[in-house]
């Protein structure tokens, strides 16, 4: 049986100016604290969920970076300048010569077995296109079922084509006497790779960031919407009135009290997510505390906002499982970590940007891995204040809606 609560809708509740607008506001905002921590559920959105989750996904893909991954060689050859491919392959960090088959099927029957991860086929003419001065070519042959394997290997095959190209085309220079022209070896112009926000190259680096930040907003829409679920629950069981809540306050104090009481109760999670975990794991961190905390104060309350709007398509508790949870993976997607948004058709880039998680982890990431300052990102910083100031519209349209609903169909008292 639950208590009655609307003794606190008292006259000075209901006490009209701005004075006693914020005093609804204020009551709701202690009345939503007290109503999250009653709530096993809620906490552990609200709280275990940003705290543990981070950790297990960062976990997952440490170490960042993949070794001596076992690869079969066919030599079809059988010269000197194939075992010397051969013994530049296996100087690669990420490559380990596992077995020098005499064939393919030899070759594929370690690759079904996983014994080996990768396959490179050095054709017989490899050797007489490259004295003739001709393009040889080696097929490779990758295991793509994870990313970070495959990642791992490409990335080796590509410096050993690029280091075999120089020193080939160098011997075919000094051979043409370029040495006397000047060309002293190797290319007239050389390249040189900098991952700018992520020096190691490593997975947990590039993508974890952003999903801190889809993890934030995901945790606290999820939570909003269960609170939402659980009191359309009660009003059922009560004659259309939730006797948890504050009832008789205008909409726009209800939604400004409950997201005054969010920001706060997420106020160490921003802090864990920003200062603790890239310190936690070694992940770039290369902006000012400052820029961090002004960028992630529209995110949240955008985040917010957005998870009182759909609190209307939650009628019980469990709704926000349907409603929420299968965004997760459309919203990672939509935010560019893993797919760019520039490469995407205009209805995918239009949905993406209705949602807040997309502009904070394009402006994050800025600030996080290549030391933006706010300005910066004045762009993605601005669109977080108009989502939010966006979301608070439709969010007032709801919770008006749902009070209307309630007096209507239980015939409760305006």
């Amino acid at each position: 049986m639950y208590r009655n609560m609307n003794k606190d809708t008292d006259k000075n509740t209901r006490r009209g100016g701005v004075g006693g607008w914020f005093l609804a506001m204020a009551r709701v905002f202690r009345r939503e604290f007290s109503l999250v921590f009653s709530d096993l559920g809620i906490i552990l959105f609200f709280f275990v969920l940003p705290l543990a989750y981070p950790v297990t996904y960062t976990l997952i893909y440490n170490p960042e970076i993949v070794t001596d991954l076992p690869v079969a060689v066919v030599d079809h050859s059988r010269t000197a300048d194939s075992r010397a491919l051969v013994q530049a392959a296996s100087a690669a960090p990420s490559i380990q010569i596992y077995a020098q088959c005499a064939d393919m099927a030899e070759a594929k029957e370690l690759f079904a077995s996983n014994k080996v991860f990768a396959i490179i086929e050095i054709p017989a003419d490899y050797a007489r296109k490259i004295g003739r001065g001709e393009q040889a070519t080696v097929p490779m042959y990758f295991d793509v079922s994870l990313l970070l394997r495959y990642r791992a290997l490409l990335s080796s095959v590509t410096d050993l084509q690029m280091k075999l190209t120089q020193e080939i085309t160098g011997t075919r220079l000094e051979t043409m006497g370029a040495s006397a022209l000047g060309i002293d070896g190797g290319l007239p112009v050389n390249s040189h790779n900098s991952f700018l926000g992520d020096p190691g190259q490593g997975f947990a680096s590039f993508v974890m960031p952003g999903v801190f930040i889809l993890i934030l907003q995901q945790s606290m829409v999820l939570g909003i919407c269960m609170i939402a679920g659980s009191s359309k629950e009660r009003r059922r069981l009560n004659g259309g009135i939730d006797p948890r809540t504050i009832n008789g306050v205008p909409a726009s104090a209800t939604i400004w009290g409950k997201t005054l009481c969010y920001m706060v109760l997420y106020l160490p999670s921003v802090l864990y997510v920003v200062k603790v975990l890239p310190e936690m794991f070694a992940l770039p961190h290369s902006g000012a505390a400052v820029d961090y905390l002004l960028f992630l104060v529209p995110l949240m309350l955008g985040s917010a906002m957005f998870g009182q709007a759909l609190s209307g398509l939650c009628t019980e508790r469990e709704s926000c499982f349907i409603v929420v949870v299968f965004t997760s993976i459309i919203f990672l997607f939509l935010s560019g970590l893993t797919w760019p948004r520039y490469a995407m058709n205009q209805f995918w880039i239009w949905l993406g940007n209705l949602v807040p998680a997309t502009w904070g982890v394009e402006g994050f990431i800025r600030i996080n891995s290549n030391a933006a300052t706010l300005a910066e990102t004045a762009h993605p910083f601005h669109m977080l204040w108009i989502l939010a100031a966006g979301y608070f519209i439709v969010a007032w349209g709801v919770q008006s809606y749902v009070e209307r609903y309630y007096r209507r169909n239980y015939a409760i008292a305006a």
